[in-house]
């Protein structure tokens, strides 16, 4: 769609409409023929110009926040203007030594790594920073199979942050204490300090290739065991940083219980499933704006997200910044998509 209504528009029409979206990520205030005019490369007259800014404003492009005022970019504008107008800038030399510097630290832990990030992002955007995984990257501590009664088994994870899984497993009394035993302590020890997402590949790899002798571990036990977790979506690692930066932005200020219900909602967690979900099918940075960002719900925000991937070019996660409609999309676009890169690089 915005494809044919970009080859709809001529030049003079594209010209007015950069102008008044040039002026509204500057200023947030509306644009008049005026205010176009005293813009340089606009060779048109007054009346050219507002009957082209009644045009876009028929094209819902662009709409007037009062009667006599000028025209404001919708949020159809905005992502009109984004997929076909914006021209990406790049971040300079100084922001990503920044980047590099605060999360490519040896010793920092998978969390950290992403709160620093989150950090960085926040700082280098001026806006809210946002790291947002499933809890599948935790490194495993202990691994043991112990027996419930004649028909079932349980697998107990218990991992390095503290946190402890424990699963069913029905096996109708076919395992002997012996073998659990040996299960355990084999998985344990091979095991120890690595996350579930790197224990499935070893495994896995080992059932293809034959490379181990315990012939346990292409059985029911370790696949349901440890093969089946899925990671946690439900409740996922959400770092946030420079929440403050929103309400310095005067549009977005105006509407403090819009801000407040998005407060609420990050706290919840409930909707960045959805976020977790839409970045293992994103190939790059995805820019959702306004009412049509299917988390805030709100015409005054945006969010500019990127999916990050672990060494195997997984996807395990999302990192982005969280701001007005009126975001320096121009920066924060490669700011995001580097900073997504530098992740990736560091993730075990």
């Amino acid at each position: 769609m915005a494809d044919n209504l970009y080859e709809e528009l001529n030049d003079r029409s594209r010209l007015v409409f950069k102008s008044v979206v040039d002026t509204y990520l500057k200023t947030g205030a509306p644009s008049g023929s005026e205010t176009i005019l005293k813009k340089a490369g606009i060779n048109l007259s007054s009346s050219s110009i507002r009957a082209i800014l009644s045009n876009l404003q028929k094209e819902g492009l662009l709409y007037a926040p009062h009667t006599s005022a000028g025209r404001m970019p919708t949020d159809k504008g905005m992502r009109f203007f984004v997929d076909g107008l914006l021209e990406f800038g790049r971040i300079s030399k100084a922001e990503k030594e920044s980047i590099k510097q605060q999360c490519i630290s040896k010793g920092k832990s998978y969390q950290e790594v992403l709160d620093e990030a989150s950090k960085t992002i926040s700082g280098l955007s001026n806006y809210a920073g946002i790291v947002i995984a499933p809890k599948f990257q935790k490194k495993l501590k202990h691994l043991e199979f112990i027996r419930l009664n004649r028909n079932q088994l349980m697998s107990i994870l218990a991992y390095e942050n503290g946190e402890i899984e424990n699963r069913i497993i029905e096996d109708n009394g076919k395992y002997t204490p012996s073998q659990l035993l040996q299960t355990s302590n084999y998985l344990s020890t091979k095991f120890q300090n690595k996350n579930i997402s790197q224990i499935k590949k070893v495994i896995e790899n080992e059932i293809t290739n034959s490379q181990t002798n315990l012939e346990f571990l292409s059985t029911k036990l370790v696949r349901q065991g440890v093969l089946e977790i899925k990671p946690n979506m439900k409740n996922p690692y959400i770092f946030l940083h420079g929440q403050s930066n929103l309400l310095k932005d005067e549009i977005i200020s105006k509407d403090l219980d819009q801000i407040r219900d998005l407060f609420d909602e990050i706290e919840k967690k409930t909707t960045f499933v959805n976020i977790l979900e839409n970045a293992g099918s994103a190939k790059g940075v995805q820019i959702f704006i306004g009412s049509k960002n299917f988390l805030f719900k709100h015409s005054g925000l945006s969010m500019v997200m990127a999916p990050y991937k672990n060494k195997e070019q997984e996807i395990i996660g999302t990192i982005g910044v969280v701001g007005p409609t009126r975001l320096n999309y121009s920066k924060i676009v490669p700011l995001v998509d580097y900073t997504s890169k530098i992740i990736g690089k560091v993730i075990d």
